[in-house]
């Protein structure tokens, strides 16, 4: 019976320190989001533009990362996590590419996960149905042309990336994201997104958006362990 009294007389208080930790953590979470707080730029996103996430952004996908918009129009847009490297490539998947260097595939989205996607600098004379984004990159094409290209001895490190799934918004829903501050946009043109890789890409990213955005590449990862 003493046993038993213990434990209720002790059990309020347990929920009382746990209650009192999360409102301490939230407090902390609030204090960092308050400090790094940026409005967006309002600069409006288009075909070609890429979106910056914001560091608040914990979502798996899209936490730190920069994203390639390939098709934006009123109806919805599509794009690619430029900066997510798997250990996958796609030599493992084509007998026809084994041998070869090999080709990292990206995390491109969780849209259509198991569907192999590319961008590239070859232009749509090399691979035929390629879609151009801008005056450097152009959307997928004949793949069949692609590997033939590659099996002709041609290199295509820089030149071609490979994703696993895309990333997609459904008609205002990139605004109302845009709107909320979880995306920057940016129009810089930049020749190195096929050679995008990491962190460290997101970080540069913002940086060159100005001394403002600076602050968003000290907010911590993990906010609630420091």
């Amino acid at each position: 019976m003493k046993a038993r009294l213990f434990i209720c007389l002790f059990k309020p208080k347990a929920i009382y320190c746990r209650c009192f930790i999360n409102q301490q953590v939230s407090s902390v979470m609030a204090m960092y989001n308050n400090i790094f707080k940026i409005t967006h730029n309002d600069v409006l996103p288009a075909q070609g533009s890429i979106l910056i996430s914001e560091p608040f952004l914990q979502d798996a996908y899209f936490q730190r990362s920069v994203v390639l918009l390939v098709e934006h129009t009123q109806e919805g847009s599509m794009g690619f996590v430029l900066n997510k490297k798997t250990e996958l490539s796609v030599n493992t998947f084509f007998a026809d590419l084994q041998g070869f260097p090999e080709m990292p595939i990206y995390l491109g989205g969780p849209v259509s996960a198991n569907r192999l996607f590319f961008i590239h600098s070859l232009g749509d004379l090399i691979i035929p149905n390629s879609v151009k984004i801008n005056d450097h990159l152009y959307f997928d094409g004949d793949f069949s042309a692609l590997i033939r290209y590659i099996q002709n001895g041609h290199p295509i490190d820089g030149k071609v990336k490979f994703f696993l799934g895309y990333s997609g918004w459904q008609k205002g829903q990139l605004h109302n994201e845009i709107a909320k501050n979880s995306w920057v946009v940016s129009h810089t043109s930049n020749r190195n997104m096929l050679l995008a890789e990491g962190e460290d890409f997101w970080k540069k990213s913002l940086e060159s958006l100005g001394s403002q955005y600076e602050t968003w590449t000290k907010y911590p990862k993990e906010p609630s362990l420091n």
